[in-house]
């Protein structure tokens, strides 16, 4: 990020949301209160390098890597924060590049966090002691709140979940990390452990949350708590009033994971892309960022029924959210703010998400490998993602070449031969030739083909 942003963060001035720290070899106590602070009220930025009046002063650039490793290490350590708040670095260049800001993006977290024993808050631009147990409290219950997956069910049991699906998590995990700490749990231990059993602080009852009860639930269950909880997914290509094919998933997130991967990877063309020298699954990347931040970033609590609409342009999905920042979404202007922490930290663990900010990083870089194009992503009642697929008018193609759709294809192999059966054509869609014959059926009463012979040896051609 160049100077023009800088320079509306300067123009803005320290406050609720915005610090200014002096920085030298290794960042003082102070950045860390203010981390706490941050991010147990509604986040913020702290720019390391420019003093409190708005000058900037920098950083020596040499130091800029090590400083960053000394806030990870501080954040990450138990003695020093009760629970690591989530938190994301951008070098800003200043003054034709001679001069470096780092920028430390805290977004608000579930828990109350302590650093060193002390709980910290925000007031206008000040970081407070937070000391009375009233005090904290309050806390709690206005991250309870906000965070509604953080809110207990004690009358959940073990019987209401899938514990059936604990091996597998493991497994997952032990792919990514063979030493991870969650292998050597026990079950309970590892609700615990992970943030899904949980204390309410308004009742003292404790119980799991409505995390661990949309991970974790079976469909019964997930129904008497969040009764509008789906994700419609649908193909809209020859039928645009209606739908060619339609998946409802009502179940637990897990699952619902695979489902609907599975749905995107039969209908999107899985095209050569290069990173690098290396030949990678842009589609794969990208299906795995749009299902994940449908599925852990939203709201719900809320009526709205999250889709994913796969159309002759490209992939589309909407779901509710809960964002401080609404506009388009851009690497540039990324203000990433969790709205499901516990779970995002969950599919993190298992390694189907990303950490915060990246997933939208990896949709734009992607994009432009999969199709050359970039994507449209929108947050704020709603997020709405948009990225299209390769081929000429972001219409897709499939292996041989041709446009995805029954009329596209056999139009492409008519130009290329005299005659189609329904059997060929099939090869080179998604669809059966049962289905096939039918469209091909509707294109001759149409009279854009016409049939040379009978029964299933019938061929077409134009007329």
């Amino acid at each position: 990020m160049e100077g023009s942003k800088l320079d509306g963060y300067l123009s803005r001035g320290e406050g609720l949301s915005l610090e200014f720290k002096r920085c030298g070899n290794q960042p003082g106590a102070d950045t860390f209160e203010t981390i706490c602070s941050f991010a147990n009220r509604q986040g913020g930025s702290i720019l390391l390098g420019v003093l409190d009046d708005g000058a900037v002063e920098g950083i020596d650039a040499r130091a800029v890597s090590a400083i960053e490793r000394n806030i990870v290490n501080v954040v990450n350590n138990p003695d020093l924060f009760n629970v690591p708040p989530a938190i994301e670095f951008e070098r800003i260049t200043f003054g034709g590049g001679a001069v470096i800001v780092l920028r430390i993006w805290v977004p608000m977290g579930p828990m109350v966090f302590r650093f060193r024993g002390t709980v910290y808050d925000r007031a206008a631009d000040a970081d407070i002691r937070v000391k009375s147990d009233a005090q904290i409290n309050a806390l709690y219950l206005r991250k309870q709140n906000y965070y509604t997956e953080r809110r207990v069910y004690p009358w959940v049991t073990e019987q209401d979940l899938r514990l059936d699906l604990i091996p597998r998590v493991k497994s997952m995990i032990l792919v990514n990390r063979m030493n991870h700490p969650w292998l050597s749990l026990e079950v309970d231990e590892l609700f615990r452990s992970s943030r899904l059993y949980s204390r309410d602080p308004e009742t003292g009852k404790e119980g799991f949350t409505l995390a661990a009860i949309m991970l974790f639930g079976k469909d019964d269950l997930i129904l008497d708590v969040s009764p509008a909880y789906r994700t419609d997914a649908v193909l809209r290509r020859e039928s645009v009033d209606r739908y060619d094919d339609r998946l409802v998933v009502k179940t637990n997130l897990l699952e619902a994971y695979d489902l609907l991967v599975g749905f995107c990877e039969k209908w999107l063309p899985d095209s050569f892309a290069l990173e690098g020298m290396q030949r990678v699954s842009a589609r794969d990347v990208i299906v795995r960022e749009l299902v994940s931040n449908a599925l852990i970033h939203r709201k719900f609590i809320s009526p709205y029924i999250a889709k994913l609409v796969i159309d002759e342009e490209g992939i589309r999905t909407k779901n509710a959210s809960r964002s401080l920042y609404s506009g388009p979404l851009t690497p540039d202007n990324l203000d990433p703010t969790p709205k499901n922490p516990i779970i995002a930290n969950f599919f993190s663990q298992i390694g189907r998400a990303e950490e915060l900010g990246s997933g939208t990083r990896n949709i734009f870089k992607y994009s432009r490998l999969y199709s050359g194009q970039d994507p449209e992503l929108e947050d704020g009642d709603f997020f709405k993602a948009f990225v299209p697929v390769p081929g000429a008018s972001g219409r897709p193609r499939n292996a041989a070449g041709y446009e995805s759709g029954t009329e596209s294809v056999v139009m492409a192999m008519l130009a290329e031969r005299d005659s189609v059966t329904a059997s060929e054509v099939a090869r080179f869609t998604n669809a059966s030739a049962r289905t096939v014959r039918r469209r091909l059926g509707a294109m001759v009463e149409k009279g854009v083909l016409v049939t040379t012979a009978g029964g299933r040896s019938t061929s077409y051609r134009l007329p």
